[in-house]
């Protein structure tokens, strides 16, 4: 195989039992950083949305090297790998998910963070646990910016997370998280595990020193070549979505040309490192905020920004007038902590939450959610804290499109819109700086806001069905509302999205004793008869079903289905070979393919 650096040949070994595997573990890491009972592994064996079971430990390594030594104990005993680094787990892919044939080792890779740059900053080499906020700060101080750098950063979420599942982000340019150089560890159809670097880094033979040295950031000069036939982003997304008359959408996971090794593969494989472009930092932005009542007008609006302007827009966000207003009311304490604290106290805000509910649950009479109780009672006592007219606009107008534009676009778009505004059902305003970024920060907390409603209104709530949505790019029709027959079912849709490349998030909230699962399949109905693609930017998880691409594209990453089984509602069971007794193979090297 092109780029195998090590590999290790199965081995039916018969003192790795079950009852000595988390010993062995905890000889790689140590006692505190393997968590065993449901007391401790809580945080880790559920996601932030979907997803919940029991797992035999979860295991934290610290260094690369301990990270690949996990991996040939726990394929040597037979174990289910789940590989998981922020667990933001929307769809329940990063985290257990109901029962398995055998047990589950959850390897959680937050403790690994590191980002090398290389080329001056035009490219980068991430390792597991780093955060995109993490990267944005690695990259500010030489003019650079990362594939994303606003949404999911919000709440945490890794950049591995970004390339396993091909997740878009809100930036129009940039597309899909996407790269063709990783290093990454497989397991073949005979149970033999394979270090495969195609990072175009050359770093030896050796599985361990190799995984020192990229951990360390031991290597340059001709080891990094830089002139390879491999990409670290879709450098063609920029035309790519500009093709406003394709019946196709302009990305979505399961898309057959951006599922490539690591990326869309949904923790199928083990990560060690991905090397991914990084873009230069605009010198100007500005933010238009854009109000109508005629859908047609924002479709208008796309369709000769994408068509005719020489600048592609930075970002355009759209959101319901229903999406402002819960997002205002259950998405404030998150608006406020993100704008007064920052995006890197996040992280440590969401465990302090975990273990607040945690608590509760041996408490008699407390709430399970106790933590969104206090946390909605703080951001009432702030005053509003939304703009004055980002407000007046949620009054006059149902849909909101907030547009940044950079540089030469400021004024492509001031003229466009001073010729177009305001008319019979819509207008628009220049955001002041602070204006604009409370404008996407608003936004964004709508995201948020859903789960919030369902924690404060457990007692009404019987789930959300969140829809991650990829519209053909010739859909000029893209808002509609549920047809009356599921609607009658719900209590309220939120809509919001990104809006120019056609991906849309409908988080539609069900109320009590209805059965949010027939509904989705209904609204899936509705999607496919449109021409629709989804997930869109989310991994399928165990919501949804993963197309016959991408369940061929799990396949052959994993034929022995180790990694994260079930994944899109492919087959749970393990395909593991007959065993014969072996000794474990001394790992051996090939050179960099």
């Amino acid at each position: 195989m092109d780029g195998i650096v090590g590999t290790s040949a199965p081995r039916s070994d018969p003192e790795v039992t079950m009852s000595s595997l988390v010993p062995r573990l905890i000889a790689i890491v140590g006692q505190r950083h393997v968590l065993t009972g449901s007391a401790r592994t809580s945080h880790f064996a559920k996601g932030f949305r979907v997803g919940s079971g029991p797992v035999l430990a979860v295991v934290r390594p610290g260094t690369l090297v301990e990270q690949w030594r996990l991996l040939r104990e726990c394929v040597s005993a037979g174990v289910i790998i789940i590989m998981q680094a922020a667990n933001t787990s929307l769809t329940g892919g990063s985290a257990p998910y109901g029962e398995y044939d055998r047990d589950v080792v959850v390897i959680n890779t937050m403790r690994i963070c590191g980002v090398h740059i290389l080329n001056g900053g035009r490219q980068v080499v991430c390792l597991p646990g780093t955060t995109l906020f993490e990267l944005e700060r690695a990259l500010k101080a030489v003019g650079r910016e990362p594939h994303s750098v606003i949404g999911s950063s919000c709440i945490g979420a890794s950049v591995f997370g970004g390339i396993c599942n091909n997740s878009g982000g809100s930036l129009v340019r940039r597309g899909p998280a996407y790269t063709e150089l990783a290093l990454f560890a497989r397991v073949d159809t005979q149970g033999s595990i394979h270090l495969v670097n195609h990072l175009g880094i050359h770093l030896g033979d050796d599985p361990e020193s190799i995984l020192e040295s990229i951990q360390r950031g031991q290597f340059g000069g001709d080891q990094i070549e830089y002139l390879t036939d491999r990409s670290a982003s879709d450098h063609d997304y920029a035309n790519h979505v500009r093709q406003i008359d394709e019946a196709t959408p302009a990305r979505f996971n399961a898309d057959p040309s951006r599922l490539f090794e690591a990326s869309g593969s949904a923790g199928k494989v083990m990560l060690f490192a991905a090397r991914l472009d990084t873009f230069p930092k605009d010198n100007r932005t500005t933010v238009f905020y854009i109000g109508t009542n005629n859908t047609m007008e924002l479709t208008r609006l796309r369709r000769d920004m994408l068509a005719k302007f020489s600048s592609l827009p930075v970002a355009g966000e759209y959101m319901h007038r229903t999406a402002f207003d819960i997002a205002e009311t259950y998405g404030k304490d998150m608006f406020l902590a993100i704008k007064y604290l920052g995006t890197d106290r996040l992280p440590l805000m969401f465990t302090i939450k975990r273990w607040i509910d945690d608590a509760a649950k041996f408490i008699p009479f407390f709430h399970r959610h106790l933590s969104d109780y206090l946390l909605q009672i703080i951001g009432k006592l702030f005053p509003s804290h939304l703009p004055i007219r980002l407000r007046a606009f949620r009054g006059r107008f149902e849909h909101h499109l907030i547009l940044k534009m950079a540089d030469d676009g400021i004024e492509e778009a001031r003229t466009y819109l001073k010729h177009t505004f305001p008319s019979a059902t819509g207008d628009y305003f220049e955001c002041t700086s602070e204006e604009g970024a409370d404008a996407f920060l608003h936004r964004f907390a709508a995201a948020y806001s859903a789960i919030r409603y369902r924690a404060i209104h457990d007692d009404e709530v019987e789930e959300i069905v969140s829809l991650d949505i990829a519209l053909r790019r010739d859909d000029r029709d893209w808002f509609e509302a549920p047809p009356k027959d599921i609607a009658a079912s719900i209590i309220h849709s939120i809509y919001y999205g990104h809006f120019f490349c056609h991906v849309f998030h409908h988080d539609h909230i069900v109320a009590k004793g209805n059965n949010p699962i027939s509904l989705e399949k209904k609204m899936w109905g509705l999607l496919d008869a449109r021409g629709a693609e989804y997930p869109a930017e989310h991994n399928v998880g165990h919501l949804y079903y993963a197309k016959p691409a991408l369940a061929t594209h799990y396949q052959t990453l994993d034929p022995c289905n180790i990694f994260n089984p079930g994944i899109g509602h492919t087959h749970r069971d393990a395909q593991l070979p007959e065993r014969t007794a072996s000794p474990s193979a001394t790992p051996k090297c090939c050179t960099n393919g």
